[in-house]
């Protein structure tokens, strides 16, 4: 579905160059679910926002559905962005004057082919919470609500940049199970960004990043469910 060739990303301020990918080759196929691993600094969000065309690459070619994404304009990539891919990140961003259901429907209205936002609340636990405001919720139910949005574009790909970074295990297992069920259900690909290792255990590939590298791959024979995993 997603593949990268020789992808580099070079940050530049006055004289100093910061080479943040280095020659990345990687290729993500429909319905995996993807953990990047590494260190703060790694890399790891810098390869998730050149993916997903949140950021230009300074070299290499990055094709989804054999389609460059690297030749699309910045128009061009705002709509792949809107009618293909999900964002769910360590803060909840969502907004205080809507509804839960309000919240979830800013998702929805932005694609062709949503879901239906009640089955969705269903799904998430927060059916009885539809018409509650985000700050009557717990840190774990808006992240829920986060990951509904997400979900209601009916999106080809979910990128998840720490997304229990803001949780307690119990919470963060919560959210990963969702993840989990619904990367098996509707074979959504999901990648993962983390530093927690126990995350790891669930997915079917495992990138490990290290200074702008690629340093290994790894394919599980066997996953965990989510509330099976080590934590820490």
């Amino acid at each position: 579905m997603i593949t990268l060739n020789n992808v580099s990303k070079i940050y530049r301020t006055g004289d100093i160059e910061t080479r943040a990918l280095k020659d990345i080759n990687l290729t993500i196929d429909r319905g995996e679910f993807i953990v990047i691993l590494g260190p703060s600094g790694s890399g790891k969000s810098t390869l998730l926002n050149v993916i997903s065309g949140l950021d230009s690459v300074t070299s290499g070619r990055i094709t989804f559905k054999g389609h460059e994404l690297t030749e699309l304009s910045g128009e061009e990539l705002v709509e792949f962005r809107r009618d293909h891919l999900g964002f769910i990140f360590q803060q909840y961003n969502l907004l205080q004057v809507l509804t839960v259901f309000e919240n979830i429907q800013l998702g929805s209205d932005l694609c062709r082919r949503p879901l239906d936002i009640d089955e969705l609340l269903e799904k998430v636990g927060l059916s009885n919470a539809r018409n509650k405001y985000p700050h009557q919720l717990s840190g774990g139910e808006q992240q829920r609500v986060s990951v509904a949005r997400s979900l209601a574009k009916n999106p080809d790909v979910i990128f998840c940049d720490e997304p229990t970074g803001a949780l307690d295990e119990k919470n963060s297992k919560q959210i990963l199970e969702i993840l989990q069920e619904l990367n098996t259900e509707y074979q959504t690909t999901v990648v993962v960004i983390t530093h927690n290792l126990g995350i790891a255990e669930m997915a079917d590939k495992v990138i490990k990043m290290n200074s702008g590298e690629i340093t290994e791959i790894i394919t599980n024979k066997t996953k965990k469910a989510a509330r099976d995993i080590s934590w820490g």
